[in-house]
């Protein structure tokens, strides 16, 4: 028994449902993820080109919902943060005459440019007085533009400026195509996954949406347990699919109404392997096949199909196991009827230790708490 896991509260928790708000802080999350990686690389970006032109300043400007408007996405200087909500028009300004024209300029008197604008000088307090701007392209398309401003020593900004900049922008350009590209192709991933588990809990008439809350258990408890966005993408994937072996058992198995027999069992327990065989060539899945396999372990080393025990199991195997027992015993089956959400948890503390990893059971009922489902 798990002393801090006795009388916990879930007022929220539903059994056999997912709470579509949950879905939504979890797509946030995945959001923000995806962000933080981008905008990490474009601060690596503008300050080695900050450092190799010894300038004051330099910031990335992308379109995000149409393209009329430039956004600070990154910026270094004195007044990077505050430039962070500035948004420019791209009919007025330097910047949007290299991104209307395609080409990239230097500006070494920016009071003798028409096309400069001390509006957001005046904003910021920054004073500017020089600066090379280039287009962010590709196949002819231009994303943004990126501006170095004011050498350090005073001098001017020369060809040699421009070279450089002109080099981190083609290179900046294709690391954020092929960042969003990335992103498109998860998402069609993502769906055919989800396509996928629809298609598995499709067969067994009871456990409709299985699946889908296992995955929604699972990531509660990666959560809790701080787990990187790559691990936790992995347990996204091995936890949606964790069943995927079933769609090779026949339903009159999988619906039957009363116990399986010796036989039955038998062919119930080739799953995890079936499942494993299925999706670990799929290059984005071949992580996530280690925990389809893995995740009918048991922590005391009785489980199945190869008997591991303890830290031998995966992690997310682990986690998976306890979401999976929680849906289990919290949704009517073909062969027994649901219990209370209470009687779950008391059987989940009951087994920590022998079925369950105690780590991994902490975890999922403190991700539910933490979520906001005792509120």
């Amino acid at each position: 028994m798990v002393d801090s896991l006795e009388k916990p509260k879930f007022a929220k928790i539903i059994p056999g449902k997912v709470e579509s708000n949950d879905l939504g802080k979890l797509e946030i999350l995945y959001e923000t993820n995806r962000k933080t990686r981008l905008m990490d690389m474009l601060e690596q970006i503008i300050s080695m080109t900050q450092h190799m032109l010894n300038a004051e300043a330099a910031s990335i400007l992308l379109f995000r919902n149409n393209d009329h408007e430039l956004y600070f996405e990154v910026a270094s200087g004195p007044v990077g943060k505050a430039l962070r909500q500035v948004k420019l028009n791209t009919q007025y300004g330097i910047a949007g005459q290299v991104v209307r024209t395609g080409k990239p300029l230097i500006v070494n008197d920016v009071t003798r440019s028409p096309n400069f604008h001390k509006v957001i000088d005046d904003t910021t307090g920054f004073n500017t007085k020089s600066l090379v701007c280039a287009p962010l392209a590709v196949h002819r398309r231009v994303l943004g533009v990126i501006e170095v401003l004011n050498k350090r020593d005073g001098s001017v900004f020369g060809e040699e400026d421009m070279e450089s900049v002109i080099s981190v922008a083609n290179t900046a350009a294709m690391a954020i195509e092929n960042t969003r590209l990335h992103d498109t192709v998860l998402d069609a991933y993502k769906n055919t996954v989800s396509a996928l588990a629809a298609a598995i809990d499709a067969k067994d008439t009871h456990m409709r949406g299985h699946s889908q809350r296992v995955m929604e258990y699972s990531l509660k408890a990666g959560a809790a347990l701080f787990f990187s966005p790559e691990e936790m993408e992995t347990l996204e994937y091995g936890s949606i699919l964790h069943d995927i072996g079933k769609i090779a058992i026949d339903s009159s198995i999988l619906n039957k109404p009363g116990p399986l027999t010796a036989g039955e069992w038998e062919i119930m327990h080739a799953h995890p392997v079936i499942g494993a065989e299925l999706i670990k060539e799929i290059p984005f899945l071949e992580k996530a096949s280690e925990l389809v396999l893995c995740h009918h372990e048991r922590y005391d080393g009785t489980g199945y199909p190869d008997g591991l025990r303890g830290e031998d199991i995966p992690m997310s195997a682990r986690i998976i196991a306890v979401a999976d027992a929680f849906d289990t015993m919290t949704v009517d089956s073909s062969y027994r009827g649901a219990i209370s959400v209470e009687k779950a948890i008391t059987e989940l503390n009951e087994c920590t230790g022998t079925q369950f990893c105690p780590k991994a059971v902490k975890a999922m009922l403190t991700g539910m708490r933490l979520d906001g489902t005792n509120n």
